[in-house]
């Protein structure tokens, strides 16, 4: 009981790039999309008689960088793999997307990350 409780801490203690990591882990080596398993999981949404269908792909827009624009350019750096120069021409060009078609998970975590540095985003 006690390791599923340091499995569990672990887990809610992943970074934003540990957990894209272990998403292509799961995917790669064990055939297991941890998106499609979550929608699985909640299954089909309860509608009225016209049934709409959910978006699955979000775009990370920067619409600010805020007070602090030198942690937002980092971590713009750490969370897309870009270089230093890249990631500051990203926030300098604010509203520009950080990341392009992402699942709503990831979207959300990335938002929550920009947010937390000081920087102003939104989800499309």
């Amino acid at each position: 009981m006690a390791d599923l409780k340091d499995f569990a801490e672990q887990l809610v203690n992943l970074t934003v790039k540990e957990v894209n990591e272990l998403a292509n882990i799961l995917k790669d080596e064990y055939g297991i999309e941890p998106a499609a398993a979550a929608v699985a999981v909640a299954g089909p949404a309860a509608g009225g008689d016209a049934e709409e269908e959910a978006q699955t792909e979000f775009d990370v827009i920067l619409k600010a960088a805020g007070g602090s624009k030198l942690a937002v350019v980092k971590l713009v750096k750490e969370l897309t793999g870009l270089g230093l120069k890249e990631a500051k021409g990203v926030v300098d060009s604010a509203p520009a997307p950080v990341k392009e078609g992402v699942s709503k998970d990831e979207a959300e975590a990335l938002k929550a990350s920009l947010e937390e540095a000081g920087a102003e985003v939104e989800l499309k």
